[in-house]
């Protein structure tokens, strides 16, 4: 960081005798000389507010010749008080400018060092073991207020606040000007005498050796604060923002900002003193005195721009006037572009998009920096015109901003680097690009949300002042002016959520893509869309869709992406992460909202995952006519299986129009398989296919269906299970066993069924006449066989279960069964009460002996296993009269022990009845006594 921070200009020369002190006043120069005289120097022309003019040498305007009677050793003006504060045999002041004396402190005699507090008055003086406090009083006499013992003699000391700085010996400590308590610091090291140079800022400067430490109030090292000189200082001065120090073969100067860079070095020899002033330094020689004048900030700046010292220039840029705060921006600005192209030429990203973003640049400065980014169309003006007025102040120095211009030139020259050079720059700056768009993006979307919000709430107030003006007094027409509302806001935050989409994902970092895409953006869809279809990045690419509601296209994807998963050349990370699961997961928060496109788009999953589709549509509560409807009409291959899984993953099952809508899917595609085998002459009732082992299921487990509808569409000469079923739900019982045991020959099946009835309960009160209709069945077969074939099918009721064949016959004795009624015995009748049906059911009529072989056999095994079952008089009437009282004794033995043991109790009961009331009458005789 070298530069020209003071130009070293001669001011006074030729003095006679060996300059001791020099100071300035009121913009002269007070030059001390061995011989006790006080020089008093003089610009040529009057200078404004102090300020040393630049084209001295200084003339000598006045001389007191022995002011002094010692030549001082050191001197200082105060410029608020008016005072020349001189150290000779003590210290003395003088009025300024006529020099005279005000006050001499006799104490300070044979003090060899002071420190002045310009601010407070106070004056501190180093004699021999002793430090003495004293006060200006009235600005006329100085008036002691503390008196310290010090270790050993005062070489250099400064004021820090309330405390003072000594540096006795080779050491440094810190003294309470109030209390007098001592602290030791550190060593000044081994070779200089102690140094202690007071900071503006109330710090102080510790010299150890050639290196300058910086130190608080207290004595406490300031962590990053040191300045490392090139040899050891004599003295060192402090002119913000710089360090000047007097070494023995020049004056060196060194910026106070950390690590304290050399700055300049001016070629002076023989430097006796350096003092500083308000607006500069004076260098005094043996005969001369040098001014070191600083150049003005703004060349500087200038200058440190140039050399690529941004930082240093920035820092620069804080000590301009207040009064150029315009300037002061501008520079900063400019600098602050230069800074950030610089570091992003040379591959520091990161702290490029820093730079421009102090710099306060629009975005679209910055992404001018990456063109193979694709932008949407806006109507912002570039930053390079936005900034035009603020860059020609900046060039009010110097010509160093036009480079910036060249820059882009510059950017892409990499004709001498790697293709995997480039890749990794690219990366790299990318990855700082996103960075700089989120830390801008919440700004950037806030403002193009309160101007959609102000349009909103403009429009709002505006059609209600519509609405109200036919209400209101009709007044001269006058048109409303439309106030134009800017779009600038929501075009910064479209160029910015499009360029941070696209940056995301070419540095790989498609979830930050996604979750963008979640929330609130103003992506451009069309350059989004395309950018993602070339990238194959389809996961972002769905996101986008579902973002902006284009979920048509997002399943259209999904459909392809899931189908090629699938292929050979798929890989696996590829068939992992498109799987049918995804379109279905898709599909679910679009089931209320749009239950039509979650219809259309979920054939392909309801072919390939049907349970959890079909869960799909019941956990979100698709309407499942809705849903029927449509397999119905456009996919009726998928309609039985959306039937059957809702059939059985439902709890409350489903509504009989669609229980019926299965049913007859089912019967027709029955239907189809037994036309095709009777054609070939294969069918038989016991041949079986899945569909109509999911038929007779069906049939059987549920209830909803028409039966009427569906029994006509039934062959009269097959189906005859179907049939008997549906027979069974009107409670047409007699003819469906008929079936179950001439039609289809499965005695086993129609005790069966007679079972299922009689546990249902569903011949309450009389349960025996679904067996005695077996009964009838087995032992009158012609008459049931002619009940069937005349196939008088009664209109079932339209709620299942209903319907009931009642009939009421005749009761026919004979003397066998009278005589088991009285085997039975007449108290059985009570325990098993019967209705007007209690005697022959559906079809009894004539005499058992009429007509067509019978099945014995099959009805004494049914009265046998259900004797407990069957009223035992109503079978015995229903026999043949030549059968065997062998073969009824499995049915009549546990019969009549059944019928013995409710007489036997039945007396019990009735005794002990008996008895109990022959108890009462007894005991009731005496009391009527």
């Amino acid at each position: 960081m070298v530069h020209s921070a003071y130009d070293a200009v001669e001011l006074v020369s030729g003095v006679p005798g060996r300059i001791e002190a020099v100071a300035s006043h009121g913009g002269k120069l007070l030059v001390a000389a061995s011989d006790c005289s006080l020089r008093i120097y003089s610009a040529p022309a009057p200078a404004d507010g102090g300020e040393i003019r630049r084209d001295g040498p200084y003339a000598l305007e006045r001389q007191e010749q022995r002011l002094w009677r010692r030549a001082p050793s050191a001197m200082e003006a105060s410029a608020s008080r008016d005072l020349l504060l001189s150290l000779s045999e003590w210290v003395a002041l003088h009025r300024l400018p006529g020099l005279e004396t005000v006050a001499v402190v006799s104490k300070t005699k044979g003090a060899n060092v002071f420190a002045w507090d310009d601010r407070r008055g106070l004056l501190a003086a180093g004699r021999q073991k002793r430090l003495t406090v004293f006060r200006l009083d009235s600005g006329r006499e100085f008036v002691e207020v503390k008196e310290f013992s010090v270790p050993d003699i005062v070489k250099s000391m400064a004021w820090c606040g309330d405390n003072i700085c000594l540096g006795i010996r080779r050491d440094y400590m810190i003294i309470n000007s109030v209390t007098g308590a001592l602290t030791e610091v550190f060593s000044s090291g081994r070779i200089a005498p102690p140094l202690v140079v007071p900071l503006p800022t109330g710090e102080l400067l510790l010299g150890k050796d050639n290196i300058g430490v910086f130190v608080d109030q207290n004595g406490k090292l300031i962590h990053d604060g040191r300045i490392i000189w090139s040899d050891t200082p004599a003295s060192v001065v402090v002119h913000k923002p710089y360090a000047v120090a007097r070494l023995p073969r020049h004056v060196e100067i060194r910026s106070l900002r950390a690590p304290s860079a050399l700055v300049q070095t001016v070629v002076l020899r023989d430097v006796q003193k350096l003092v500083q002033t308000d607006n500069y330094i004076l260098a005094s020689l043996s005969n001369s005195v040098y001014g070191l004048l600083p150049v003005p900030i703004g060349a500087q700046i200038v200058q440190l721009t140039a050399s690529g010292e941004f930082e240093d220039a920035l820092a620069l840029c804080k000590l301009l006037p207040p009064e150029d705060s315009n300037l002061r921006a501008a520079k900063e600005s400019s600098i602050h572009m230069r800074y950030g192209h610089f570091l992003f030429d040379n591959g520091s990203y990161e702290e490029a998009m820093e730079q421009f973003s102090d710099a306060h640049v629009d975005i679209t400065y910055v992404l001018s920096l990456y063109p193979y980014l694709v932008l949407p169309q806006t109507h912002i003006i570039g930053e390079h015109d936005k900034l035009q007025d603020l860059q020609e102040l900046a060039r009010e120095s110097s010509d160093a901003t036009d480079e910036m211009e060249a820059y882009s030139l510059q950017l892409h020259d990499s004709d001498d680097k790697s293709p995997l050079e480039n890749k990794k720059m690219s990366h790299n700056a990318l990855i700082a690009l996103v960075k700089y768009l989120q830390k801008k993006r919440n700004g950037i979307i806030d403002r193009a949300t309160s101007e959609v919000t102000e349009e909103v709430v403009s429009g709002a107030v505006h059609h209600s002042l519509n609405l109200s003006e036919p209400y209101k007094a009709k007044k001269p027409n006058k048109k409303r002016p439309q106030t134009h509302r800017s779009s600038v806001a929501r075009e910064m935050a479209n160029v910015l959520d499009t360029s941070l989409l696209q940056a995301l994902v070419l540095t790989r970092q498609s979830p930050g893509a996604i979750e963008l895409l979640k929330g609130l953006n103003y992506c451009d869809l069309k350059i989004c869309e395309e950018f993602l279809k070339e990238k194959s990045d389809y996961m972002v690419l769905l996101e986008l869709y579902r973002s902006n509601d284009m979920h048509r296209e997002a399943l259209q994807l999904l459909n392809r992406l899931v189908e090629e998963s699938k292929s050979a050349m798929a890989n696996a990370d590829f068939s992992k992460k498109f799987n049918p699961q995804m379109i279905i997961e898709y599909l679910r928060p679009l089931c209320r909202s749009d239950p039509m496109l979650v219809l259309e788009s979920s054939l392909y999953v309801l072919e390939r995952n049907p349970s959890d589709t079909i869960e799909l549509f019941l956990s979100e509560n698709v309407p499942a006519d809705l849903v029927n409807s449509y397999l119905k009409q456009h996919a009726p291959n998928l309609q039985s299986t959306y039937l059957e899984l809702m059939l059985s993953m439902s709890e409350t099952g489903i509504n009989p129009n669609l229980q019926n809508e299965l049913v007859q899917l089912y019967l027709s595609e029955v239907l189809d398989w037994y036309k095709i085998l009777k054609d070939e002459g294969n069918w038989s009732d016991k041949t079986y296919s899945p569909t109509r082992n999911k038929l007779i299921s069906t049939l059987e487990s549920n209830s909803g269906y028409n039966t009427d509808t569906l029994l006509k569409r039934l062959p009269q000469d097959a189906l005859f299970e179907e049939r008997a079923i549906m027979y069974g739900k009107m409670n047409q019982h007699l003819r469906a066993l008929s079936l179950f045991v001439h039609k289809l020959h499965m005695p086993e099946r129609a005790v069966a069924y007679c079972d299922r009835v009689y546990e249902e309960g569903a011949q309450q009160p009389s349960k025996s006449n679904i067996y005695f209709n077996l009964l009838q069945i087995y032992l009158n077969p012609k008459k049931a066989e002619k009940e069937i074939e005349q196939k008088i099918i009664p209109v079932a009721s339209q709620y299942p279960g209903i319907q009931r064949v009642n009939s009421t016959t005749k009761l026919r004795g004979g003397r066998m069964g009278r005589k088991v009624v009285e085997i039975e015995g007449a108290e059985d009748t009570r325990f098993s009460p019967s209705g007007p049906d209690s005697g022959r059911s559906d079809g009894d009529g004539d005499d058992v002996s009429d007509g067509g072989p019978i099945m014995l056999n099959e009805a004494l095994e049914l009265l046998s296993q259900r004797w407990d079952r069957i009223n035992g008089a109503q079978a015995l009437r229903l026999l043949p009269r030549d059968t065997k009282l062998q073969d009824l004794v499995s049915f009549l033995e546990p019969l009549l022990r059944n019928s013995s043991e409710h007489r036997r109790n039945y007396m019990v009961i009735k005794n002990l009845i008996l008895r109990a009331n022959l108890q009462v009458s007894l005991m009731s005789c005496p009391l009527v006594a």
